[in-house]
């Protein structure tokens, strides 16, 4: 039985090298996986830019993010008219098919009622009274003040914002579409925030499975595209607005990981009837297992001969890299859904997860509770700690004495404090190229984290020795 204890956040009365990012950033990254949307956010130009600078390094691609530009005038009075000329704008310059308009702390502390606004302003573009140059998107809101949250509230709250904004908001042409067992019924996958290549591994499953579906967020294109001949305002890619449409019409709703707020999946198995699957990321092969049984539940198709093949592999691998992974002890951090995941995964392949950190809050120890439901054969204490920062994450590593540090690239602060190494994956990665294309979901994804793993162990390993063993 595994022994967790829940270790308190540090009493200062500042984060030091916070481990969370803000919410805003979260809604950009799904809003830039939506076809044909530009995220505008409702607050100050130093937001828009900061979020623009951290996914840029992240994903190495271009990112626009419109503002409404508070200055001193918008902050005492309001910013109601700078929305107004921002989405003026915005459907000008960029012809988008939607704009997702995201709320700051700065805009939320003030009051400011964007919904209403809104409202007022499709009522003035209705009667011709907007500059917009004849572009008229739609447009939708998602409330995303940093000190409500983390960057992942921010994302679960921009997918619920497009999902109840758009489903069941068309008719289908041709009739409703078959349900489950009868020719394949419609998915629908809400991915969290993961990798451009884990999103383009998720699209491969579900178009092998020959049904309809619709995957959202879908970032793998639009933040991770090849290269243009001439600038591209609105880079192609993303989950096309029909698809949103349609999730109201699906047999299933495949949800990897928990909103800590507001729920599109519950939002759809509510008021639509759409059944919901809740799901961890499919990290390791109890997860894959998990996620695969319920895709091939709301589809009523098989995955197929292929996927046991990835899966025997994986296990092969295990067996292979056994010796220089078992025993050892690991910190991992991150956004609770990838750290949940990731201590499964660890769990699994003989590591202790001495620490499972995340920024965010644990209200109620749901966090705490699901760490322990998915460690089934650690055996030593595991130390969880919530609403930390890297800097409280430091001192509790420095007794615990673990032997490698798994997460973003903000972890080089442990790996180096520790002198141990530091295994990057998740988001985000910013001193390395290539942190985007980390895949991390599915057997093929699990395989590629393991290597990572033994990897590293073994170079730790010959760098300890003068000689420089070429066997391992």
């Amino acid at each position: 039985m595994t022994e967790l204890t829940h270790s308190p956040a540090a009493s200062f009365t500042s984060a030091r090298n916070a481990c969370k990012l803000c919410a805003p950033l979260g809604a950009c990254v799904v809003l830039r996986g939506i076809e044909g949307c530009i995220p505008l956010i409702h607050g100050s130009q130093g937001c828009s830019t900061y979020i623009r600078r951290y996914t840029i390094s992240h994903f190495r691609e271009p990112m626009d993010i419109a503002s409404s530009n508070f200055v001193e005038a918008a902050a005492i009075f309001g910013g109601r008219d700078n929305l107004f000329t921002a989405l003026d704008n915005v459907s000008r310059s960029y012809r988008p098919q939607a704009v997702g308009v995201t709320s700051t702390c700065l805009s939320e502390t003030m009051g400011e009622n964007v919904p209403l606004y809104l409202k007022q302003y499709e009522a003035e573009r209705a009667l011709g009274r907007r500059n917009n140059g004849g572009c008229n998107p739609a447009v939708f809101y998602a409330s995303t003040p940093s000190y409500r949250g983390t960057h992942m509230d921010g994302f679960h709250e921009a997918v619920w914002g497009a999902v109840t904004a758009f489903a069941g908001t068309d008719d289908l042409i041709g009739g409703p579409e078959p349900a489950a067992g009868e020719g394949g019924g419609r998915v629908n996958l809400i991915a969290g925030l993961v990798s451009a290549a884990d999103l383009r591994e998720l699209r491969a499953m579900l178009e092998s499975l020959s049904v309809p579906y619709t995957l959202l967020p879908d970032y793998s294109e639009s933040l991770d595209g090849p290269v243009w001949e001439t600038y591209q305002k609105l880079p192609a890619g993303g989950t096309a607005l029909e698809d949103i449409r349609r999730m109201d019409r699906a047999a299933g709703t495949l949800y990897l990981g928990t909103p800590p707020g507001k729920d599109a999946g519950a939002w759809l198995a509510e008021t639509k009837g759409v059944p919901l699957f809740r799901r961890e990321l499919p990290i390791g092969i109890e997860n894959c297992d998990a996620f695969f049984e319920a895709l091939e539940r709301i589809s009523g198709r098989e995955m197929g001969e292929p996927l046991a093949k990835e899966r025997g592999r994986l296990i092969d691998a295990y067996i292979d890299g056994h010796k220089y992974v078992n025993g050892k002890r690991a910190v991992i951090y991150g956004e609770a859904d990838f750290v949940c995941a990731l201590a499964s995964f660890l769990d699994e392949i003989g590591v202790v997860p001495v620490i499972a950190a995340t920024g965010a809050d644990d209200p109620g120890h749901a966090f705490e509770r699901r760490i322990g439901a998915v460690l089934k054969n650690c055996r030593e204490k595991v130390e969880i700690l919530a609403g930390g920062d890297f800097a409280s994450i430091l001192e509790r590593a420095l007794e615990l004495k673990p032997d490698f540090v798994m997460g973003n690239s903000k972890g080089l602060y442990l790996s180096r404090g520790l002198h141990i190494p530091l295994v990057r994956c998740g988001f985000p990665i910013h001193d390395r190229i290539g942190g985007h294309r980390i895949l991390h979901l599915g057997y093929r994804g699990a395989l590629n984290l393991f290597d990572l793993i033994c990897n590293a162990l073994m170079e730790a390993a010959q760098n300890r020795h003068d000689k420089g063993y070429t066997y391992l």
